[in-house]
């Protein structure tokens, strides 16, 4: 596979993770359909294995997003603003305390959008639980999936 293929699954997978924040985007899909994409054009024993735990890995998250409560975060008062923060949080988390920064990192973009917002400590704490009852743990579990999906992918190409 060539350079610009592969910067153009990177790209997909990209768009993908920016999906997952938007509703109604099919994030998880552009992400898998990117890896079989990938796995496809270079048809190496990593890149099937990498297909095959990105299909489980999504799978399993969309059984734990089924267990979480709806996504009801536009009628809770959860801004644009919160997910973009949220969602970048959670990029850069992954990267810089690598796989589980994702976590606390998504917390604090929300935390920190809110705080930005709002102006005060206690009502952001209060709002970021709100939007975390009201579905963004489902956002969570998603995104980090799908980061763990580019994750894998990336580590494939660069040292597979």
């Amino acid at each position: 596979m060539d350079v610009w293929e592969l910067l153009l699954v990177g790209l997909v997978i990209l768009l993908g993770l920016c999906g997952v924040m938007v509703p109604g985007v099919p994030g998880s899909w552009l992400v898998w359909a990117a890896v079989l994409w990938w796995a496809l054009k270079d048809p190496q024993p990593v890149a099937w294995a990498v297909l095959v735990g990105a299909t489980v890995a999504l799978f399993l998250s969309q059984v734990v997003r089924w267990t979480l409560p709806p996504r009801r975060l536009r009628v809770d008062g959860t801004t644009r603003r919160m997910a973009v923060y949220a969602g970048a949080g959670a990029f850069l988390g992954f990267f810089l305390l690598p796989v589980l920064g994702a976590i606390p990192g998504f917390l604090a973009g929300g935390y920190l959008a809110e705080r930005l917002r709002l102006g005060r400590s206690d009502a952001a704490r209060a709002s970021l639980r709100t939007a975390m009852r009201a579905g963004g743990s489902r956002v969570l579990a998603e995104l980090f999936t799908c980061l763990l999906v580019m994750g894998a992918w990336l580590g494939a190409v660069l040292w597979g």
